[in-house]
């Protein structure tokens, strides 16, 4: 179903989230029009009014959720304010899409939860890498059943950044709800529930690698999920001397299937790209995964064309027509309690040393 109404659209924040993840898309969608952002000290070069003229500046988010136009309020800032803007959006009766991760406890997403459904209004996390291509072709590969059932899954987010940041970024910085289980994790688990469901025992080891940490920043995990005849593996590391970076490797009894590199949307998205540009989101074939099915009991190895994907802008496309009624949000607030939820068992196994319950 597809909605006719429009919604205005309010944006907290105009950094690179907001420029990269959430305007192209919103443009991209009929049924959306950016009306006003929060931008507290807009520069030369980077002023939202001239970026995007008619656009209404606010100084502060308590000045937009008074604007009586606005529908939606888009949260794009550090995670530890999510919380209070979220509550602060809901309390003004705004329907609310929050950037990930949603909040830094489950028991803060529980109480924003809870408030949306009192307030009849719709709450969405951008769980964007839903909309990967890469993860388009796993889940297609197991829903399939090409590879059989599926034993072990690994999913991964690696990269060789052995030396501590030295730039100002909120991410270098040591706050609640951040870390690289926040912050990369928090796709890779979202993934993983969203092909297995909920496990039921979670191993975590969470920590820093890098030589000198002396905020003490999390800059690396390694989660084991556990369900009954399936482990799943979600990992980020910053030292992974690798050309290639693994990020997916599926096993089941009937083949398997492994995929390098990252999505290429983000990095297509920074050289200028827009949604609906020639060749947006697709990969090219050197970028393909491999797969291996069995044939007459021996393996046999191909190249495995990596599937479009219908992109970020479907994220927006289902939330207009949950909007609209016609269906939930396609990343709900629900759905990531659950997943900070896990990120809290994880964290909480590397202190014990033990698994844990979910």
């Amino acid at each position: 179903m597809s909605s006719s109404t429009v919604w205005k659209v309010g944006i907290v924040g105009y950094g690179f989230s907001a420029k990269i993840f959430h305007i192209p898309f919103i443009q991209r969608s009929s049924n959306f029009r950016l009306h006003a952002v929060v931008q507290r000290n807009p520069s030369p070069g980077n002023d939202v009014t001239v970026d995007f003229p008619g656009v209404v500046s606010y100084q502060s988010a308590e000045d937009m959720v008074q604007d009586s136009t606005i529908d939606v309020i888009v949260i794009t800032t550090p995670p530890n304010t999510h919380f209070h803007l979220t509550k602060l959006a809901l309390d003004a009766g705004k329907h609310v899409v929050c950037e990930k991760p949603f909040t830094p406890t489950s028991a803060e997403a529980e109480e924003l939860v809870t408030l949306a459904k009192n307030q009849e209004r719709v709450l969405a996390v951008f769980q964007n890498r839903r909309w990967d291509a890469d993860f388009a072709t796993v889940s297609n590969l197991i829903e399939s059943g090409t590879l059989g059932r599926i034993v072990e899954f690994e999913t991964h987010y690696d990269r060789y950044r052995p030396e501590q940041p030295t730039n100002g970024s909120w991410k270098n910085q040591v706050m609640a709800g951040h870390g690289a289980i926040y912050d990369l994790g928090i796709h890779l688990l979202d993934q993983a529930v969203q092909l297995f469901g909920l496990p039921a025992r979670v191993t975590g080891v969470v920590g820093s690698q890098r030589e000198h940490t002396p905020a003490g920043l999390e800059d690396a995990f390694t989660v084991l999920l556990h369900y009954p005849g399936l482990l799943v593996t979600a990992k980020s590391t910053v030292v992974s001397a690798e050309e290639d970076q693994l990020r997916f490797w599926v096993r089941g009894d009937k083949g398997s299937y492994k995929k390098f590199h990252v999505d290429i949307q983000e990095e297509q998205l920074l050289a200028g790209m827009r949604p609906g540009d020639s060749g947006f989101a697709e990969e090219p074939s050197e970028r393909f995964g491999t797969l291996v099915t069995v044939k007459d009991g021996r393996p046999s190895k191909s190249a495995f064309p990596t599937d479009k994907p219908p992109t970020y802008v479907a994220f927006y496309q289902t939330l207009a027509d949950a909007l609209a009624g016609a269906c939930r949000p396609a990343a709900s607030g629900e759905e990531a309690r659950n997943t900070i939820r896990i990120i809290e068992l994880a964290r909480e196994s590397s202190t014990l040393g033990r698994t844990l319950d979910f």
